[in-house]
């Protein structure tokens, strides 16, 4: 490959079709978020009936994830194969999750309830397998991007790809298991759910190997979208191999302050997101308290994503022109603020009180009213603003590697990444114990609700804290952190134009810690390396 083709000005810049494709990766995992996270403590409620066991088991499999994403990211960063830095992680990750999805979903229910001891082993064990190789996969999402473009201009546009991969990936998977689920609902003579489909395991038995086939199709995709960058030459200043101990990554974490501030931010917004799209509050919040999920549920989810369409757009402009900070915060505050109104409307809920509650003509549903239309409008933009942005944390990470690089001279995406996603993963992990303990807690319930579970006030006030008051919590504590954060659009042209003199300097003999010394501001970079 010519590199003139994608090196301008001392930047890298990626060609179209692996600005598109590469993030695809991220759809890939995204398939098994809401294959796993969304429905296992369900599947291992109902069908194996672990109770809550389940649901405890996520956030401790959560917990062993972030732990285990440092080690993995030093792997990564120590990894030089034939077919690059990346691409191994991703086939392995692929493979590990499709073989342990197979084994939870349709071999564990085989399980007699006489072996009940072997079911709580099997369920753990082979949710371990199955976390190894998400991390594995997910690492390189965000270690990737470093390779892929330096561009403050295309780097951006990665928020938007990522999403269209989420989409592909997180809004299949989303939009087809209830319409899979509805033909296993038990129903009595007035249509009523009386055993719902999440109890029945052969849906999990059809729903699993669809998942897989989406993974696979979207992983070998991001695979030819990173091949050509996934080579030595664009490895931070030189394509050396850094070798980072374990004791130094608190090192690297206290001197790296936009990190530390990244790592408050993208845990509240996947926290946000977790417990917001969290399957069993959308079924609390549209079939329990609102009366008809069937009805409610895939017109909210559509409106959400068809809502967020302009404010991709916009998110983009806006962190071209003044960066992916600026574009978070702008985004998040008209989330908050929207949310404010859903939080008004759902607290003048009246289960019962047609002009009170959320309606839709057709499957069963009733008229539109002033009520839905308001809660259409605070919802749709408050959701399609901040979904805009619930990414938008993954391509500042590689910002924040390459600060790390422009500080310290080292090249360690493996590491920065897992250092983010280690406690955006602690954070998040929360999210399926918090919603657990919060309907324990409000509602009584011992075990999740289903579709079938009577409405109760407790139920009401649960979906409330879950719905709106602790993702509203979480951009709170986002927009506090991004207040500090430093890697402005500007900053970032002054790191990428350093950085690019510094490797050239390397390529032609001079020392790593002599091209450090020589070149730190901008006012010190060549006319050639600025763009």
């Amino acid at each position: 490959m010519n590199n003139e083709t994608t090196r301008t000005g001392g930047l890298n810049r990626a060609k179209p079709y692996q600005l598109v494709l590469f993030p695809l990766n991220n759809g890939a995992t995204n398939v098994y978020f809401v294959l796993i996270l969304s429905y296992v403590a369900q599947f291992g409620s109902s069908v194996l009936h672990l109770g809550i066991f389940a649901s405890l088991m996520v956030t401790v499999m959560r917990v062993c994830d972030a732990i285990t994403d440092p080690i993995i990211g030093a792997m990564m960063d120590r990894t030089s194969t034939p077919i690059g830095k990346f691409r191994p992680f991703m086939i392995l990750g692929s493979a590990v999750m499709a073989v342990s999805v197979i084994a939870l979903y349709v071999l564990l229910p085989f399980i007699p309830e006489t072996m009940m001891p072997m079911r709580y082993v099997g369920f753990v064990v082979v949710y371990f397998i199955w976390v190894l190789g998400y991390t594995f996969q997910t690492s390189v999402t965000r270690a990737g991007q470093t390779v892929l473009t330096n561009d403050p201009n295309q780097r951006p546009m990665f928020t938007i790809f990522n999403t269209v991969g989420s989409l592909l990936g997180m809004g299949i998977m989303q939009f087809l298991i209830p319409l899979v689920k509805s033909n296993f609902d038990v129903r009595d003579a007035a249509g009523n759910v009386v055993v719902s489909g999440y109890a029945d395991p052969a849906l999990y038995r059809i729903i699993a190997p669809i998942g897989i086939v989406i993974s696979v199709l979207l992983t070998i995709l991001a695979i030819i979208g990173i091949a050509e960058k996934d080579r030595p030459e664009f490895y931070g200043l030189g394509g050396t191999q850094e070798s980072v101990k374990i004791s130094e990554y608190w090192e690297i974490i206290k001197a790296n302050k936009p990190m530390q501030r990244l790592m408050i931010a993208g845990g509240g917004c996947k926290l946000a997101l977790a417990i917001a799209t969290n399957t069993t509050v959308l079924l609390a919040l549209y079939g329990i308290v609102m009366g008809n999920y069937n009805s409610l549920y895939l017109p909210m989810m559509v409106l959400g994503y068809v809502c967020a369409v302009p404010f991709f757009l916009l998110s983009m402009r806006t962190s071209q022109k003044k960066g992916q900070r600026a574009s978070l915060i702008r985004y998040v505050s008209v989330a908050l603020i929207c949310y404010v109104g859903v939080l008004v409307l759902l607290l003048a809920h009246q289960h019962g009180n047609s002009d009170l509650t959320l309606s839709f003509p057709f499957n069963g549903g009733g008229a539109i009213n002033l009520y839905t239309v308001l809660f259409i409008i605070f919802f749709g933009v408050g959701y399609g603003a901040y979904y805009a942005t619930a990414d938008m944390p993954i391509p500042m990470v590689a910002d924040c590697s390459d600060y790390e690089t422009y500080r310290s001279g080292k090249y360690i995406p493996g590491i920065m990444g897992t250092l983010f996603s280690l406690v955006d993963k602690l954070v998040s992990s929360l999210a399926q114990t918090l919603v657990a303990v919060i309907f324990l807690i409000f509602a009584g319930l011992a075990e999740l609700p289903t579709d079938s579970t009577p409405y109760s006030g407790g139920i009401k006030v649960a979906v409330i804290v879950m719905f709106c008051i602790i993702p509203m919590l979480a951009w709170v504590a986002t927009l506090v952190a991004m207040k500090g954060y430093s890697l402005t659009g500007e900053r970032m042209k002054e790191i990428q134009a350093v950085n690019a003199v510094r490797k050239d300097a390397i390529s032609k003999g001079t020392s790593v810690e002599e091209a450090m010394k020589t070149w730190t501001t901008m006012d010190q970079v060549p006319d050639e390396f600025r763009d």
